[in-house]
């Protein structure tokens, strides 16, 4: 671990972490709108509640069924970011979700909710940006879609995603998850703003001069 650490550019270190909590950030805006999270984490709150587990706990013991099948089938996609995702994401969310709730309050009025479905589409955007184009480890349900490119390349990688993206939003239908306008824009939104930042700031930032490496969008 150490070894791996040190090979690693710190500067990519820090900006996945500070990703990550932009991430965290987006997906506690999302749930405060009301209005729907991007698919994964919809499943993961929904499930949470109907287990009386919390938010974040039910993340990580899912993330650890999923990190096996990572470590046998895409070990190649593990890194540092792999557990700083898998890990503290939920905490992170949590954190900003209370303390939105403790000095905002839930929105009320739709234009309310509609405008906060935006802000978490922009920060969510920001954070994936960050947390991805660091190229240090993807988080367990993001390697999912990557490994099934591996396995079926002539598929591309935005099937395979939507796929897993599309069964992680009926099981949280079907768990009595809120599907909504976040739901969507997380789906099929986030692309070109995540496109936007990858070019304009994150790989400025990281000195790449090419197209980020990965396969799109990751999980909120």
């Amino acid at each position: 671990m150490m070894r791996y650490i040190k090979s690693v550019d710190p500067r990519r270190l820090v900006i996945m972490v500070i990703g990550n909590i932009f991430l965290g950030m987006g997906i506690s805006i999302f749930k405060l709108s009301g209005m729907g999270n991007d698919p994964f984490s919809g499943m993961v709150m929904a499930l949470a509640e109907l287990s009386f587990i919390s938010y974040a706990n039910f993340l990580i013991l899912l993330n650890v069924v999923l990190f096996v099948v990572e470590w046998i089938t895409g070990r190649k996609f593990i890194g540092a970011g792999t557990f700083v995702n898998a890990i503290f994401l939920g905490y992170i969310a949590t954190f900003f979700y209370d303390i939105w709730i403790e000095v905002l309050g839930e929105p009320q009025l739709l234009w309310q909710r509609v405008i906060t479905v935006a802000i978490g589409v922009v920060v969510c955007s920001f954070g994936v940006s960050l947390y991805q184009s660091s190229d240090v480890g993807v988080a367990p349900y993001d390697a999912l879609s990557l490994i099934m490119k591996n396995r079926a390349p002539k598929i591309s990688y935005f099937w395979h995603r939507m796929f897993t993206d599309a069964l992680c939003a009926l099981v949280c239908f079907l768990a009595g998850g809120i599907i909504g306008l976040g739901t969507l824009v997380s789906a099929f939104g986030l692309g070109p703003i995540i496109h936007f930042f990858d070019v304009h700031f994150t790989n400025k930032l990281l000195g790449k001069t090419g197209a980020k490496a990965g396969g799109g969008p990751v999980s909120l």
